[in-house]
C-alpha cells in the first residue's frame, strides 16, 4: 500500500505545483485535495464544500479545493499515511484515528461520559486544550487547523440494549482505539474494529452484531436498516479534526495560507450547526422509516449504563494521561462525569 501511495504522491505533486520548489503561477492555481470518509449528503461533505467556496473566494482563484467524500480515494486506514506522504492536503478524520498514529492522548475524546453535552465539549475544544493537543501532531507531520464535531453516539443491535447487561457477549463494531476497546469490554462487548466504510456490510450480513455511532452517521450509512434496536445513550463523543500535511501548509504563500485559516475559522461554527441539525433530522427520518425501535434510558438504566463504562476513566489514565483527563474536568466544572 506504501508504494502506491508513493506513487500517487508523485502524481499529486505533477498535478498540484503546490511545493516550496516549484512556486504555483496565476495559471496554475494551487490544488488542494480534500479527502474524507462520509457520504456525500452527510454534514461533514456540507461543512467541506462550505470551506471550498470560502477558501476559493479569499483567494481569489488561487486555490482550488477538490473533495472526494465517501472513501472515494482513501479508506480509513490508508487516509492519514496519504496526507502524510503528500498524495492528499487535507482531511477530516474523526480524532480516535491519531491514537493509532501514536499521539494516545487524542483517545480522551473517546472516554464514555467525558463531557455532558455540547457546551461542556466546546470548553475543550475550542480552549486551550484543545489547541494543545492539535499542536501535538507536529511531530507526526501534520497540522491541527479545527475541530469539526459529529455528535454523541447511540448503542445499536438486533436485539434490545436495556442496560449494560444486554450488550454481553455481542460483536460491536468500533473504529480502532483502545479506549473504545476498553469501552466495550467494559459492558460485556465483544470490540471489532473496523473502517467505517465497512460497518454497513459487516451488520447486514451478521458479522457484527451492533454498533456504536451518531444518529447522522447511523442514517447516512443506512445502519437502522440492518440494527432494530437502539438505545439513546449518548455515552460518548465523536468528532473531526481539519488537519493538513504540514510541510505543504509551511510552504505556502503567508496570505494563502492566512485564507485558508480565515476559511476554517468560519466553517467551523457553521460546520457544529450542520452536524447538529443533521442528528435531529436523521433520528426523526428512522423513526419514521419504523426499521429500527429506539429507547429512552430511564434514570436507572442511565445510572446503569454510566456505572459500568465510568471506571475506564481511571483504567485508561495511564494510556491518555492523568493530567489531561484531570485537565477535562476542571475545564467542565466537574471532578468527575457523573457530578
Amino acid at each position: 500500500m506504501r508504494a502506491v501511495l508513493i506513487a500517487l504522491v508523485g502524481l499529486s505533486l505533477a498535478a498540484a505545483p503546490a511545493c516550496a520548489e516549484q512556486a504555483p503561477t496565476a495559471a496554475a492555481p494551487i490544488v488542494i485535495k480534500f479527502s474524507h470518509v462520509a457520504a456525500p449528503q452527510a454534514h461533514k461533505s456540507r461543512a467541506a464544500e462550505h470551506f471550498k467556496t470560502l477558501a476559493e473566494q479569499y483567494t481569489n482563484g488561487r486555490v482550488r479545493v477538490e473533495l472526494y467524500p465517501n472513501s472515494q480515494l482513501y479508506k480509513d486506514k490508508e487516509e492519514l499515511e496519504a496526507l502524510q506522504l503528500g498524495a492528499v492536503q487535507m482531511l477530516a478524520p474523526s480524532v480516535s484515528k491519531f491514537g493509532p498514529l501514536g499521539i494516545k492522548a487524542f483517545e480522551v475524546f473517546d472516554l464514555p461520559y467525558i463531557f455532558a453535552g455540547y457546551d461542556e465539549l466546546a470548553k475543550v475544544t475550542e480552549g486551550e486544550i484543545g489547541r494543545d493537543l492539535l499542536d501535538r501532531l507536529k511531530s507526526k507531520g501534520l497540522i491541527g487547523l479545527a475541530y469539526w464535531n459529529n455528535g454523541f453516539k447511540i448503542l445499536s443491535a438486533n436485539s434490545p440494549l436495556y442496560g449494560p447487561d444486554d450488550v454481553l457477549g455481542l460483536k460491536m463494531r468500533i473504529q480502532s482505539s483502545k479506549v473504545l476497546e476498553a469501552q466495550m469490554w467494559s459492558i460485556g462487548g465483544m470490540p471489532q474494529v473496523m473502517a467505517f466504510s465497512e460497518a454497513y456490510q459487516a451488520l447486514s450480513s451478521g458479522v457484527v452484531d451492533g454498533t456504536e455511532n451518531t444518529p447522522a452517521n447511523m442514517y447516512t450509512q443506512k445502519m437502522y436498516e440492518v440494527q432494530k434496536h437502539a438505545t439513546m445513550t449518548y455515552h460518548g463523543y465523536l468528532g473531526y479534526a481539519v488537519i493538513s500535511n504540514a510541510k505543504f501548509w509551511s510552504g505556502l504563500p503567508s496570505d494563502i495560507r492566512a485564507s485558508l485559516e480565515r476559511a476554517i475559522a468560519e466553517t467551523t461554527p457553521v460546520a457544529n450547526r450542520f452536524a447538529r441539525e443533521e442528528n435531529e433530522e436523521a433520528l426523526e427520518e428512522m423513526r419514521k422509516a419504523g426499521t429500527t425501535v429506539f429507547h429512552e434510558p430511564t434514570p436507572d438504566e442511565r445510572a446503569a449504563w454510566m456505572a459500568a463504562m465510568l471506571p475506564v476513566h481511571d483504567e485508561m489514565a495511564s494510556r491518555v494521561g492523568r493530567d489531561l483527563i484531570d485537565r477535562i474536568y476542571a475545564a467542565t466544572g466537574h471532578k468527575s462525569p457523573t457530578q
